[in-house]
């Protein structure tokens, strides 16, 4: 039986650690009788993606991440892979998550549990969740009453595999498909729209310089003495956007507005989340 529960996140806009954080919440609550306790755990922010973790056989792990372009954050990967850890001799009992905005999580999840188990984790239960889209006017109706169902679904059936004493199995996900290349981004005209370079802008006459954006940015690549700055890579997760007080910041980038615009097009209907 466990006795802690660790919740981990990757979450530029919240999202996805506001799901793993309610998990594992909701399910301590469960094992409230038993004395579990919880903990949590951000690897969002440059700050936090030096610490090496090891989660003993004892510590059922919440593991969170956001879906780009249909797989983990490829910026964030290495860090998946060289933070955390499992009990290599029993397995770290593990519960895979992950958002996806309105569009398809294609492999993310997936990916997800395969990274997971390479560092000694079981991952035995796993969710794709859907949520409103980060840039594109999609999914604002998510959480709906049927994603919460399945959120309900899915905490029953961790809850239910946890209390059987039954060795926990490798959880199968869409038939154990291998992961997929990343999605390519469209524009308006079907063709691929490649902005891997583009960068946020800043509205001067709003701006203030007071560098929330530069504090939030996951990959600390806006320049804290000058905002209006960004030497380093810019994964497009509109933490900036989302966390400027002023509305300062926004896209330009032609390639990405048109992407942008192709989502809003084609992803109006509602998707539905997945669980496993």
């Amino acid at each position: 039986m466990i006795s802690h529960i660790a919740a981990i996140s990757f979450s530029p806009t919240g999202q996805t650690e506001k799901l793993v954080r309610s998990f594992s919440q909701q399910l301590a609550q469960r094992f409230e009788q038993e004395g579990v306790t919880q903990s949590f755990h951000s690897f969002t922010l440059p700050q936090d993606q030096d610490a090496l973790q090891f989660f003993g056989p004892n510590t059922l792990v919440i593991f969170g991440m956001p879906t780009y372009a249909g797989r983990i954050p490829n910026k964030a990967l290495p860090f998946v892979q060289k933070l955390f850890s499992g009990d290599s001799k029993e397995r770290t009992p593990a519960v895979a998550l992950v958002t996806f905005g309105n569009r398809n999580y294609d492999s993310s999840l997936t990916e997800l549990r395969d990274e997971l188990e390479k560092k000694d984790f079981r991952v035995f239960a796993a969710g794709a969740f859907a949520a409103p889209h980060a840039f594109a006017a999609i999914g604002k109706e998510h959480p709906t009453q049927a994603d919460k169902e399945k959120f309900q679904q899915l905490l029953d059936r961790v809850e239910e595999r946890l209390r059987s004493g039954e060795p926990l199995e490798r959880v199968s996900i869409n038939g154990d498909a291998p992961v997929a290349p990343y999605y390519i981004p469209l524009g308006e005209d079907g063709q691929p729209a490649k902005f891997l370079k583009a960068k946020p802008q800043t509205d001067l006459d709003k701006c203030d310089h007071c560098g929330k954006c530069a504090a939030v940015c996951p990959m600390g690549s806006i320049d804290p003495k000058n905002t209006d700055e960004v030497p380093g890579i810019c994964i497009k997760c509109q933490a900036c956007i989302k966390y400027c007080p002023k509305g300062a910041k926004y896209f330009d980038d032609p390639r990405f507005l048109s992407h942008k615009a192709m989502l809003e097009k084609n992803y109006q209907r509602t998707a539905e989340s997945e669980i496993f």
